[in-house]
């Protein structure tokens, strides 16, 4: 086991791994932003280095200060969280030379991952199917115009080294496709410094389900059944679910077991999750592989019991995967996910940084709230949005949904703006209720 992790990220996910380590009895090391001097974190680690500027750019990202804390606390092993250097390739392949272990896959995967051209080639040889498009980077307007019209409209431009929803754009008639593909171009190059983008075609009312899937170097392989990510606004997830309302068991199983497949072809290693879009009628199209550890891995732990943290560090220490005592035959009861961030829906969901002057999180039974955020804490405007993660269980869908309206109404935060409101709009719309979800659900309700 390691003796001593840095965790080069911060907010809620930095606390929940220094937690995960605490219990394994593992020391760490918390890095932090200029902007980030007062929080929770730190206080919480057992060591903190100030690795820069507020600008992600000055610190979160940057490589050679966070290696440099590493060796300056001796730290053995660097957990990335995720987003980000979690799935950068080139900053695991920066700690396999300097022999920091990278709590993750190898260098290799997440750069084969990471492309969604090879991605798909890939995960069909697994015997995944892929949805219709192009097996190569848009080369001209006249080759992908051929394609759009062979597969049919809507399609999406998607780039190729894409993630987060950059890089896409939705092109539902042919007058469209070349000023689609060229701002998915342009957003491509800006955001990730590569301009290919591939189109495929677009399912209207497709719902998104991902298995959790868990590998150790020794070859074993397993799922932690799926989670539901439909509600999504502008492709970011806001509500996640487990186990899905769609599935049945048989199908369930079929899915996982294919997902399982997918991993051991690809040698993968540590904790990942393979998504899929789903039709009504359970046909799944293989989507994208993110190999790291989600935001939402809390609802998947509240159905099983596994603790998925502590799981990536075991693996990455060597040892292998030991699931005997957890709930991986049938999912346990059902849990739900709310992403609350500082944003301000009647600005249309404008970032809303600032202080927090009171704050009353939810307790209770089967309630969870993984945060970072506490009386006084002062919203950076320089990060990612996220305040705090609310997850309910219970015995079946309905008395989750209970739970969360309960724990969301006891939910104070004021001084900024949240998503409360929007999340228990969602949560009390008959479709969502009926378990009809679907990608568009939340855009239709705003």
């Amino acid at each position: 086991m390691f003796k001593k992790i840095l965790i080069a990220n911060r907010g809620e996910i930095a606390v929940r791994i220094i937690r995960a380590c605490r219990e394994l009895g593992v020391k760490t090391v918390a890095v932090y932003s200029d902007a980030d001097a007062g929080a929770l974190h730190i206080e919480l680690a057992d060591e903190h280095v100030c690795i820069g500027g507020a600008l992600a750019e000055e610190s979160y990202l940057n490589f050679t200060r966070i290696l440099s804390a590493a060796e300056v606390t001796g730290s053995d092993a660097i957990h990335p969280g995720y987003g980000f250097l979690s799935e950068n390739p080139d900053f695991a392949e920066a700690c396999e030379s300097c022999n920091v272990k990278f709590i993750g896959p190898k260098s290799s995967i997440i750069r084969m991952m990471g492309d969604k051209l090879l991605a798909r080639k890939k995960m069909t040889e697994a015997g995944l199917t892929v949805l219709p498009g192009s097996n190569d980077p848009i080369e001209s307007i006249k080759d992908v115009r051929k394609i759009a019209q062979e597969i049919g409209y809507p399609i999406i431009v998607k780039a190729a080294a894409g993630g987060g929803g950059k890089g896409m754009r939705i092109v539902k008639q042919e007058r469209d496709l070349e000023a689609g593909v060229r701002l998915a171009q342009a957003e491509a190059k800006a955001s990730f410094n590569d301009e290919r983008v591939y189109i495929e075609k677009l399912l209207e009312n497709a719902r998104h389900i991902e298995v959790q899937i868990l590998a150790d170097s020794h070859g074993n392989v397993s799922h932690l059944f799926e989670r539901e990510c439909s509600i999504q606004r502008r492709h970011q997830k806001l509500i996640e679910e487990a186990p899905s309302p769609l599935l049945d068991m048989e199908t369930r199983l079929k899915l996982c077991n294919s997902a399982v497949n997918a991993a051991e072809t690809i040698e993968y290693e540590n904790a990942g999750t393979i998504e899929f879009l789903t039709t009504k009628d359970k046909n799944f199209y293989f989507l994208e592989m993110n190999p790291r550890v989600q935001v939402e891995h809390p609802i998947t732990e509240a159905i099983t019991g596994v603790d998925i943290i502590k799981q990536q560090i075991y693996i990455a220490a060597g040892e292998k995967l030991a699931l005997e005592n957890y709930s991986c035959s049938i999912p346990l009861g059902y849990a739900l996910e709310c992403r609350i961030t500082a944003e301000d829906e009647d600005k249309d969901f404008m970032p809303t940084p600032g202080k927090i002057t009171n704050l009353r999180l939810p307790a209770g039974p089967g309630v969870r709230v993984d945060s970072h955020i506490y009386n006084g804490y002062s919203v950076p405007p320089y990060y990612d949005s996220l305040i705090a993660k609310v997850i309910t269980w219970g015995i079946n869908r309905e008395e989750a949904i209970v739970r969360m309206e309960r724990s969301l109404n006891e939910t104070l935060i004021t001084g900024i703006k949240s998503t409360i409101p929007f999340h228990l709009k969602i949560l009390n719309n008959p479709e969502y209720r009926a378990g009809n979800l679907s990608t568009n659900l939340a855009d239709m309700l705003k």
